[in-house]
């Protein structure tokens, strides 16, 4: 029998175990996930995800445990970014036989997208900040007060403002119907314009710190920050802020669909399920192989053993409710999505917005140039992956999105 894994032995580092059996991976990820491995302060091993592919600062599709130190570029500044997904009593047969009204419901409901021009308020922020959004934001503001009295320049990025809102890429609104045609809405968003503002932050902070001590690395996106540190403490306490905020931003979003589709949809209806709303761009403290190590998924979710979790596909491709089987060489992980297996800007070259139409049959939503990037055929195929990772998860309900919002 194959193994499951691939392993990259690392001259001067440490291993990289890939669940990449079936699915292509770029030599330039490769090379990325070997820099990374180079640094004294991992722990064991690399864990990568069948979706791996290249990103800024790290590898996305990778599981990167730490002792002592933490890179804020691994974390990134999608600080948080996420799934959330909730099983309604409403089946296939009590949606409406144009979709159109129930998209632009959601639409209208949560702010998306963005505005480039400094005359006019940003489309995917608040004007006039809704007061269910104001509740939640106080719950937040006396540690991000913490947080901005050290800093004062993350005063001036947008927070309260894109508290419950989507963003822009590859984060999506959908409703999607499962195996046995229930009815789910499943989104993805983070910590949006704040959660920006403190990765961009403290990763030029880590850089100026190799600077002062003289330290050299494979990559300046390796800068890091050790324990114990004035910037360490600081970020470890505000990337946690980040991340409550990004959790609470989809519950927001959540609240805003359910009470759009209950404005179009006449039927009642209930949540049948608890909602999984799991980070998959994080960093947390966690035990492995008898020790507290830090662990930080880039693109990756956590998969506990019997953990929910949300594994989507491209626009236009299936999605997947999985059970985690707490693989340890995993560090308890799986991957968070598809991935990309070629840059936005190659994508728009490659494909037309004729292929994008044909490759969004029976789904209402966005069919324009500017999508194009969001091509099903711009990511690996989702039943691939979902192949190369079974040791990790195990698939729960099957879902195939009928409506998609994007920025």
């Amino acid at each position: 029998m194959k193994p499951a894994i691939d392993v990259i032995n690392v001259e001067h580092g440490r291993p990289v175990k890939m669940w990449t059996k079936g699915v292509p991976v770029e030599e330039e990820a490769k090379r990325q996930l070997e820099n990374t491995a180079k640094m004294p302060f991992v722990f064991k091993h690399i864990a990568v995800m069948p979706d791996v592919h290249l990103g800024k600062g790290s590898t996305i599709g990778s599981v990167i445990p730490t002792v002592g130190a933490i890179i804020p570029a691994a974390v990134g500044v999608d600080i948080g970014c996420g799934m959330m997904a909730a099983k309604t009593s409403l089946h296939a047969s009590d949606l409406p036989d144009s979709l159109a009204a129930l998209r632009d419901a959601i639409e209208k409901a949560v702010p998306h997208g963005r505005s480039y021009t400094r005359s006019k308020r940003d489309k995917g922020a608040w004007g006039n900040v809704p007061d269910a959004i104001d509740k939640i934001w106080a719950g937040l503001d006396p540690d991000f007060q913490r947080i901005v009295d050290k800093y004062p320049k993350l005063r001036n990025s947008n927070h309260r403002v894109h508290l419950g809102t989507l963003g822009t890429g590859n984060h999506f609104i959908e409703v999607c119907l499962d195996e046995n045609q229930a009815v789910w809405i499943m989104l993805h968003s983070g910590s949006r314009g704040v959660g920006n503002a403190i990765g961009n932050v403290f990763i030029e902070l880590a850089k100026k710190d190799m600077q002062r001590y003289f330290i050299n690395l494979p990559h300046q996106d390796l800068a890091y920050l050790v324990e114990g540190s004035e910037h360490y403490d600081d970020y470890v306490f505000a990337v946690d802020w980040a991340q409550r905020f990004a959790r609470l931003n989809r519950e927001a979003m959540m609240n805003s669909v359910i009470a759009a589709v209950r404005a179009v949809i006449a039927k009642p209806f209930t949540l049948e399920m608890e909602a999984v709303n799991c980070h998959h761009n994080y960093v947390q403290k966690e035990h492995h192989f008898g020790q507290d190590v830090l662990v930080t998924r880039k693109g990756a979710v956590s998969a506990k053993a019997g953990e929910l979790g949300i594994i989507p596909g491209s626009m236009g491709a299936r999605s997947f409710i999985v059970r985690g089987k707490g693989n340890p060489e995993s560090f308890c992980s799986c991957s968070h999505g598809a991935g990309r297996t070629m840059s936005r800007t190659e994508a728009k070259r490659r494909f037309s917005l004729e292929d994008q139409i044909e490759a969004t049959v029976g789904v209402e939503c966005r069919k324009d140039l500017d999508v194009i990037d969001e091509i099903p055929m711009a990511y690996k195929d989702i039943d691939a992956v979902m192949a190369a990772q079974s040791e990790l998860v195990e698939i729960v309900h099957t879902l195939k999105q009928v409506v998609c919002v994007k920025g």
